[in-house]
């Protein structure tokens, strides 16, 4: 095949377009979002890792991957604000894990899920040319307060959580060095590593302060742009205030490479994008700030027309759908 990541995810949500009784939100967001009750809602998501593609057994520890197989679904239930309660593991084995290193893998799996009260209920497994592993899971929460990508408005505020491109950063460092240096393990552990804002998700979309989220799995600018095209709007991203720690900045330099791009087109960080009103993001983030000690930052706006615009030193430029995507 020759196609690519989001023409595919196009094709595939234009055959599935249409109505069944309990859907709320089909193909387009991080989670179906179903009936569940009156007032509460049935969150669904699912992600697949595949070796050689989503992670090297070479410098990812069996024990760690298992934790970020589990903590790339439980993001995207956080990304729409939700609790998760549930979860499903397919399995696709072969040699280049072994025994050990399977068993690794689930008491990892397994550790995260039980920090956030997510019980494992099924799954399957079978041999396969590579290590595979394909997650399901469930979650819930209340009907009123689910946070879509569509619900953007003009003239919102875009913030982000944590610091950008750290995750891509410490893929680079392990790709390209057989040693990483000390100075750098925060950022191989955010890509090892990371630890998904599920907290952060419930605090948000509790306070009704935020109209559009979603996590940041793919690089800013292809996330923000699935806002964007949802919501029918466009960004204006400020490059001065996109959050960078002095680690990345020094791993640009020791790569020679712009770590600005790392933050905005490297994925994985698994932070939280969300939009809202204007003059209200400060006030929020002091609340962030208090109630759970991470600190947010407004990185733009959202602005008539379409697509995502980076601005520096007074020029503009689009960088829309500029991050990670598969090439099928």
């Amino acid at each position: 095949m020759s196609s690519s990541e989001l023409a595919f995810i196009s094709t595939v949500a234009s055959l599935a377009a249409g109505q069944a009784p309990g859907l709320i939100k089909g193909i387009g967001d991080d989670c179906a979002v179903l009936e569940k009750n009156g007032d509460q809602v049935l969150l669904v998501t699912t992600d697949t890792l595949v070796s050689g593609v989503h992670f090297n057994l070479q410098w990812h520890p069996p024990h760690l991957l298992g934790r970020k197989a589990a903590a790339v679904n439980l993001s995207d239930i956080a990304a729409m604000g939700g609790v998760p309660r549930y979860a499903l593991l397919s399995a696709a084995l072969s040699s280049e894990l072994s025994e050990q290193g399977l068993q690794e893998f689930m008491n990892g799996f397994v550790e995260i899920l039980r920090e956030h009260d997510v019980v494992l209920v099924g799954g399957d497994t079978v041999a396969a040319p590579c290590p595979t592993f394909s997650i399901t899971l469930l979650g819930d929460m209340a009907k009123a307060q689910v946070c879509y990508r569509a619900a953007a408005r003009e003239g919102d505020e875009v913030w982000v959580s944590g610091m950008l491109g750290e995750a891509a950063a410490g893929l680079s460092l392990c790709e390209q060095m057989d040693k990483v240096p000390e100075q750098y393990a925060s950022l191989i552990q955010a890509h090892l590593n990371p630890h998904p804002r599920v907290a952060l998700g419930r605090f948000l979309a509790a306070s009704g302060d935020v109209h559009a989220m979603m996590d940041l799995s793919d690089g800013l600018a292809t996330d923000l742009a699935h806002i964007c095209t949802a919501s029918g709007l466009a960004a204006l991203v400020d490059g001065q205030r996109l959050p960078l720690s002095a680690t990345l900045m020094q791993a640009g330099e020791l790569l020679g490479y712009e770590a600005r791009q790392w933050a905005l087109c490297g994925g994985e960080d698994y932070e939280l994008l969300y939009t809202v009103a204007p003059g209200e993001g400060q006030d929020l983030a002091r609340r962030v700030m208090e109630e759970l000690g991470i600190e947010v930052s407004c990185i733009g706006r959202m602005t008539p027309g379409e697509g995502v615009f980076l601005e520096e030193d007074g020029l503009k430029r689009q960088i829309s759908y500029q991050g990670y995507e598969h090439h099928l």
